[in-house]
């Protein structure tokens, strides 16, 4: 498992913190540690997904990963 702290932009309230945990614990393979306004930090296996594919979770809960 590899551990990772993204930046997230777009997060405001309790709901966007929300949309994005459920977002990316749907994924298979993350480990949810913590989401906050701004960033989300959690533990993922790189043989079931990528960095890449984290991200267009994000997106597709309305928000931005940032570098």
């Amino acid at each position: 498992m590899e551990k990772v702290e993204l930046k997230v932009s777009g997060m405001s309230c309790g709901h966007c913190v929300a949309a994005v945990s459920k977002s990316l614990s749907a994924l298979d393979g993350v480990d949810v540690v913590s989401v906050e306004v701004g960033s989300a930090r959690l533990s993922y296996d790189p043989d079931k997904l990528s960095r890449e594919r984290i991200a267009e979770a994000v997106a597709d809960a309305g928000f931005e990963v940032v570098a």
